[in-house]
């Protein structure tokens, strides 16, 4: 019943994201292939069918959170937000390393299978987006200074 209940709310809020993404959010201009207002509506269409199989199918088991599992997700909301207030100083890359390494370090993975977890989503996932979509990734402030100030002194 819990299921439902949530599903419900759940199913409401995202179609309210939807009609959002799809009527308020236009872009004056598309900077990558598929815009910034293609997100939105692509996570409003894979939202609402899954929120629709949760209606129609709940789970039989009733849904038990630990404390650890708690702090675990808590972790990850922080996790999230450090990533996010990253991104734009360390850059792509550097920053989803870092990212990368700690979920994978979180989620009990071994130090080196972490690390090497980082390395490739970060290398990887810039080279997929960037050469393969075109889309503008942050190189990284930080990351712009440290090639500056390298250039000034080799001069």
């Amino acid at each position: 019943m819990a299921d439902r209940l949530f599903a419900s709310f759940l199913l409401i809020v995202t179609l309210a994201y939807a009609y959002i993404a799809w009527t308020l959010i236009q872009a004056p201009f598309q900077y990558d292939p598929l815009g910034p207002e293609s997100w939105p509506r692509i996570l409003a269409g894979a939202a609402i069918p899954c929120i629709l199989y949760i209606l129609w199918r709940p789970d039989a088991e009733p849904f038990a959170v630990t404390k650890y599992t708690w702090f675990r997700i808590a972790l990850m909301v922080v996790l999230l937000f450090a990533y996010a207030e990253l991104y734009e100083p360390l850059g792509f890359i550097i920053s989803t390393i870092l990212f990368g390494t700690i979920v994978a370090l979180t989620l009990g993975a071994p130090r080196l299978g972490a690390l090497a977890f980082g390395l490739g989503v970060g290398v990887f996932g810039y080279l997929l987006c960037f050469t393969l979509m075109g889309l503008n990734l942050p190189e990284g402030e930080t990351v712009e200074a440290a090639l500056e100030f390298f250039r000034g002194d080799a001069e």
